[in-house]
């Protein structure tokens, strides 16, 4: 098929495009957020190939993937054609619901022209979907190059503007862990991060670095010397950073909170809504590095057979074949 998709979110969609598909996805001359065009962190296959809003109006396209709300307009313009009406669409929901939660309502419920694909079933759950179809499947990622070697008693947190976001990413839980070990920080929006937590009166015992959006490789590589990986998001949808850490070996500290409940089995990690419960795992993981072997072995085991790129694009593929011989 030829599939136009924007690219919204990095990790999905690198998982996304390794699929038998050609993907369309938009370029424009500013790379804005509507025209971001091919990854420069991720690596991507070939079959993703860019496209201008001008090739977009020649371009055969089977199936629009649709991420964002203004997208159904915006594809509209650029392709002559509706999506949902002219040609099949499916709307992929990324995100937790805000607002009135659990009453939120979501921006593509009630509509028959579409269907709505969530990435874990309890942000299925929290939407307010109204009569819209709806499907889930549950992540997959293309493994991590690197295995987890834990050789630094230091701590790794993968997380986009953690200064913005603030109490959604647990940002104001990092000195408790700064009293155990180094914090080391990645993703997007981490610079000023030290700041912005002194900023608040907070001590930092370690210090905590951060260390703004590195290539994926690259962080992979980092993140798997650290000895765990912590996850302190309180409201935010299932991280593919967590798996990556998860099917490298990683032991994971975690919130009880969201889907991570149910990606992080016991055995695999310690989880817990009680944030001392949390601050003890971290001290005993990082003072003992068998203990965090044995975790991220369980982890690793787990990733791999319910997180597995194969399983993840023929989910995909199975999905859209359906939604195509449907609309046929």
């Amino acid at each position: 098929m030829n599939v136009l998709l924007w690219h919204v979110h990095g990790s999905w969609t690198t998982s996304f495009v390794h699929g038998r598909h050609r993907y369309l996805v938009p370029v424009t001359p500013d790379r804005g957020p509507y025209g971001l065009g091919r990854a420069r962190t991720y690596p991507w296959p070939d079959g993703a190939v860019e496209v201008t809003p001008e090739e977009l109006a020649r371009a055969d396209v089977d199936l629009v993937i649709l991420q964002r709300p203004e997208e159904l307009e915006l594809a509209e313009q650029w392709l002559g054609r509706r999506p949902g009406r002219d040609l099949p669409a499916i709307y992929v929901e990324h995100n937790t619901p805000k607002g009135d939660v659990p009453n939120t309502r979501h921006p593509m419920a009630d509509r028959d022209d579409l269907l709505i694909a969530h990435v874990t079933h309890f942000n299925e759950l929290f939407w307010d979907n109204g009569g819209t179809r709806t499907t889930v499947i549950d992540h997959g990622i293309v493994p991590p190059r690197v295995e987890w070697t834990g050789d630094l008693d230091r701590l790794a947190v993968v997380t986009n503007e953690p200064v913005r976001r603030w109490r959604v990413t647990g940002t104001d839980l990092l000195p408790r862990f700064a009293e155990i070990a180094p914090l080391d920080v990645y993703g997007m929006g981490v610079a000023g991060l030290p700041e912005a937590l002194t900023a608040t009166g907070a001590t930092l015992t370690h210090p905590v670095t951060g260390h703004d959006d590195l290539p994926q490789d690259r962080m992979h590589a980092e993140v798997a010397r650290r000895r765990a990986y912590l996850h302190l998001c309180r409201w935010t949808s299932l991280g593919l950073s967590l798996i990556e850490a998860m099917t490298m070996g990683m032991p994971v500290i975690a919130l009880a909170t969201t889907a991570a409940v149910d990606a992080v089995p016991p055995g695999a990690g310690v989880l817990s809504t009680r944030v001392d419960t949390l601050v003890e795992a971290a001290r005993w993981l990082v003072e003992d590095r068998d203990a965090a072997y044995r975790l991220g072995a369980r982890a690793r085991e787990v990733a791999k057979e319910r997180f597995g790129l194969d399983r993840f694009l023929a989910d995909w593929d199975r999905l859209m074949e359906e939604e195509t011989c449907a609309s046929r």
